[in-house]
């Protein structure tokens, strides 16, 4: 990486804490902008604060949007008109008009967006990805992902018109991945039921694969757990967190009441450092990272497909015609 940019982050809850730690693990200033907690999240790793948001874009060269996720295509988008390169958080967005309202910007302005899809950087979920590439299971066929995780305490994420429910905000993680092994998604069947929330999503990829993934937010004393099971048609791949431990996953979190909604990243080195070096690389003209801007539009057409799959009880067909971005949950002022 070339030297480190000066970075200023937007928001200060759960994810914003290890994107500050890993910036400044890879030597960058730091400037936070928050409407609360900024002062203790840069006191904790000596960064700066700023009052405005315009007070952060003129201290910065690289925006980092940690917000909730109603609010990324606004900084995103404010972030890009002033020139400068933008990493966001996960969903891109609520809706498809905005990510792609946001994709757009970052094009126009000649900045590059990046969506923080840090399951892509887990070591096990990378070298399983290695391993697929380098024909060690044969054609990808059956696809099976799990992760669970203490329900987010704050309000928000439990409104899907805010948050765009567990499997928007949680399960995205699984359905970019599976993108990532087995291509494109054609055709989206879910179900999400009651207390503990659990979504399960079944994906028909154009490959002819299929993914089954469940995702589930527990009661507040949940430890996060994950697992994978990646089959094709010459072998198969496997991974479960609670019996290859290589995170110490039993930590509290900022964002949960004594369980686990973010996984400790207590590793040789974070993922959360190796997304964002290799974000910093390509912003300083080195080679595009794994994940682009319109991956992680396309993670949300399948999570806004799976999300309107379980409202309406029935399979959804990729990719979405027109019409489904005018009403229904990939509009704007939708609320599924």
């Amino acid at each position: 990486m070339a030297a480190p940019p000066s970075v200023g982050v937007i928001g200060a809850g759960g994810i914003a804490q290890p994107h500050v730690a890993a910036w400044r693990q890879l030597g960058a200033s730091v400037t936070i902008h928050s409407l609360e907690g900024a002062e203790a999240l840069a006191a904790r790793h000596e960064a700066a604060t700023a009052g405005t948001l315009d007070e952060l874009l003129d201290r910065c060269d690289v925006v980092d949007v940690c917000t909730p996720t109603f609010a990324h295509d606004e900084f995103v988008i404010a972030a890009a008109r002033a020139g400068k390169n933008v990493v966001c958080e996960k969903p891109l967005a609520r809706t498809h008009a905005k990510a792609f309202a946001m994709i757009e910007a970052c094009r126009e302005a000649g900045v590059q967006l990046y969506p923080g899809q840090v399951v892509r950087f887990f070591p096990e979920y990378a070298t399983a990805k290695a391993a697929v590439d380098a024909g060690r299971i044969g054609r990808p066929a059956v696809l099976r992902f799990s992760r669970r995780g203490a329900a987010p305490s704050r309000a928000w994420f439990a409104d899907p018109a805010l948050s765009g429910g567990i499997i928007v905000d949680q399960m995205i993680h699984d359905l970019d991945y599976a993108r990532w092994i087995a291509g494109d998604v054609s055709q989206v069947y879910a179900k999400v039921t009651g207390e503990p929330t659990t979504a399960y999503v079944i994906l028909t990829h154009t490959s002819g694969a299929l993914t089954h993934a469940i995702g589930g937010w527990g009661h507040p004393q949940t430890v996060f757990r994950t697992s994978f099971s990646l089959a094709g048609d010459t072998g198969l791949l496997e991974h479960d967190s609670a019996d290859n431990p290589t995170l110490e996953w039993d930590v509290p979190s900022s964002a949960s009441e004594g369980g686990t909604l973010l996984p400790n990243t207590s590793l040789v080195e974070s993922p959360f450092v190796t997304e964002l070096r290799e974000f910093a690389a390509a912003f300083a003209g080195g080679p595009p990272p794994r994940v682009t801007a319109e991956d992680g539009l396309a993670a949300l057409d399948v999570g806004l497909a799976a999300a309107e799959s379980a409202r309406i009880g029935r399979p959804v067909t990729l990719p979405l015609s027109a019409d489904s971005f005018s009403e229904g949950p990939f509009s704007e002022a939708s609320a599924c």
